[in-house]
């Protein structure tokens, strides 16, 4: 047997019938992730292992025919080593998690996929320009879609838009949507790619925002950190509000050729009254001539998690020459 990351037993894709699925594990093993799902039923003889779960997508790794033996130890953090051979007609891959040992026995490995609409999620966990926090978030969640699973999946505005993730007077690097304590980079801090800077000034020149485009000339010329950051403040006032404005629209569009979540009955009767609520505050606050966008946060359909289902309600205001928004939530 050989170790996951050098593989010089079976590391061609003519080796095994699920190449494809194989590079995805071996990344799930440099990565300490190994979190598995196990089947409700005895009779079932699949095994999954989480693959990628966001708002976007969830995914993963469906071993077949699965038997596992040994200590696997659910909630372990720390480095992996993983080694796999064949055995017959099966294949056995023995993690070490630690000093604890399991193996795994299946017959074949594959993907399995669940692609949602995205558009309209909304998390707030950091204060302050939450909507350009929003559209961080879920230009992150697509960029993850497609560096995980490929371009593929992702058509092609939503390939376009992914490359924002790279653009920092939007990403991580000035409107993180998540605390400093879990931000987990998806690309080098204050560097910006060709692919962003085009797609940047194809939107501003779309939404006819000509001070922006020589703003990312300029940054085009002189990748520096400060100016990136007085792009980053740009984003946020009233004169630059039609290419955000534009942003989110496609992101909306890219998202909506995705299903919702559909959950079970009795899920469904409790966030109808969640959706009534809000609905008729949103109401309420457009009546007195408020513009509000609702959003809504939702746990995972094939993977439990302890998420509670809520709707926002994103109340737009005008501070100075900023755009603000103050976020009123709903929930059972």
């Amino acid at each position: 047997m050989s170790n996951m990351n050098s593989m010089s037993s079976m590391s061609t894709a003519t080796d095994i019938p699920f190449a494809d699925e194989y590079e995805k594990l071996k990344l799930l093993i440099s990565q300490g992730q190994f979190e598995l799902l196990f089947p409700e039923s005895e009779s079932q003889s699949c095994i999954r292992l989480v693959y990628l779960m966001n708002d976007a997508v969830e995914s993963f790794l469906v071993f077949h025919g699965a038997v596992l033996t040994g200590e696997y130890q659910a909630d372990f953090q720390g480095e992996l080593q993983g080694t796999l051979k064949k055995s017959g007609d099966r294949y056995a891959l023995v993690i070490h998690q630690g000093d604890q040992v399991f193996t795994l026995f299946f017959r074949n490995l594959t993907l399995e996929t669940h692609l949602f609409n995205y558009g309209k999620t909304g998390h707030f966990w950091v204060e302050g320009y939450e909507y350009l926090r929003q559209l961080e978030y879920r230009i992150a969640i697509l960029r993850d879609k497609r560096e995980y699973l490929g371009e593929d999946f992702c058509s092609d505005e939503e390939r376009r838009l992914s490359y924002l993730a790279e653009f920092p007077p939007l990403n991580f690097c000035c409107y993180p949507a998540v605390p400093d304590r879990y931000l987990v980079p998806s690309y080098p801090w204050w560097q910006v790619s060709e692919d962003a800077l085009n797609e940047m000034k194809n939107l501003a020149g779309e939404a006819g925002d000509r001070s922006l485009i020589r703003w990312l000339t300029l940054y085009a010329r002189f990748p520096w950190k400060v100016i990136a950051k007085q792009i980053a403040r740009l984003l946020h006032t009233v004169r630059h509000a039609e290419v955000v404005d534009l942003i989110e629209q496609r992101l909306s569009r890219a998202a909506g050729i995705y299903q919702d979540r559909v959950f079970e009955e009795a899920e469904e009767i409790r966030i109808q009254k969640i959706k009534e609520k809000a609905e008729l505050r949103k109401k309420e606050l457009e009546q007195s001539g408020k513009r509000v966008e609702m959003l809504k946060e939702e746990p995972f359909l094939y993977a439990k998690d302890s998420v509670e289902y809520k709707i926002h309600l994103m109340i737009w205001k005008t501070e100075g020459k900023n755009r603000q928004v103050d976020v009123e939530t709903f929930c059972l």
